[in-house]
């Protein structure tokens, strides 16, 4: 098994999964199945596959639930950034969590669903990470690889891996996976409260410290119903 950047993961799993409805109506988006498996075990088996043995998961929406079935788990062992209270976004969860995570840590989307290319993203990603040029790294995917995703894209990636936002009115080559590894100084001097990790990523991005790595796999965005289908057909296909 490859060396891994860091033993720890924050699972992003707070949202309202809106888009998702009706199937979350009475569950949170993560507990939502495809193949047979809630959207949150597939991210947690990869990184329990990988060698990742900790894993911080978020919890807001219909919390209990959630909290009760990733507590079950032994790999990676699971603890809670609880946002009962209050839902923070992607960045104030973060910022919450920031005490129960390494230094560096990956970072995933609890809706993820990917097929690893030659190797696992997660050691892709710890061959590539630089802590000396970089705040975080962010594995990034083609259109051509992005299943079920209709966007404009997100990222051009300069010859070097530095990322820079798709210009207005124009289409980004490459799409955000919802995967990164993320250095601490990311986190510096954040503000208060619920804000979007757009406001670290648009600092490090002036700073040239935003880095991103193009993934040899194929993704799955689950973000509706009518996802899922697609994406289990292509699971099966392997």
């Amino acid at each position: 098994m490859s060396a891994l950047a860091s033993d720890t993961a924050m699972v992003m799993a707070a949202g309202l999964g809106k888009r998702m409805r009706p199937l979350t109506v009475s569950q949170p988006k993560p507990l939502v199945r495809v193949a047979g498996k809630a959207l949150v075990d597939h991210a947690l088996d990869r990184l329990a596959e990988a060698g990742v043995s900790r894993a911080v998961v978020n919890v807001h929406y219909l919390a209990d639930a959630l909290e009760a079935h990733v507590l079950e788990r032994d790999l990676p062992k699971v603890t809670i950034s609880d946002e009962r209270e209050q839902l923070l976004e992607t960045g104030g969860g973060l910022i919450k969590a920031a005490p129960q995570l390494a230094d560096p840590f990956f970072c995933l989307n609890a809706d993820n669903i990917w097929l690893d290319g030659p190797r696992n993203c997660f050691a892709e990603l710890s061959a590539r990470w630089d802590p000396t040029a970089m705040d975080a790294l962010l594995l990034v995917v083609p259109h051509t690889r992005a299943n079920n995703f209709s966007g404009e894209g997100d990222f051009y990636v300069d010859p070097v891996g530095r990322l820079s936002r798709r210009k207005s009115g124009r289409i980004a080559p490459f799409i955000y996976t919802g995967i990164q590894l993320i250095s601490h100084r990311l986190l510096r001097e954040a503000p208060a409260g619920a804000f979007s990790t757009n406001i670290l990523w648009n600092r490090a991005i002036e700073e040239g410290r935003l880095f991103g790595l193009t993934f040899t796999g194929q993704w799955f965005e689950v973000g509706t119903p009518q996802a899922i289908a697609p994406t289990e057909e292509a699971l099966q296909r392997g």
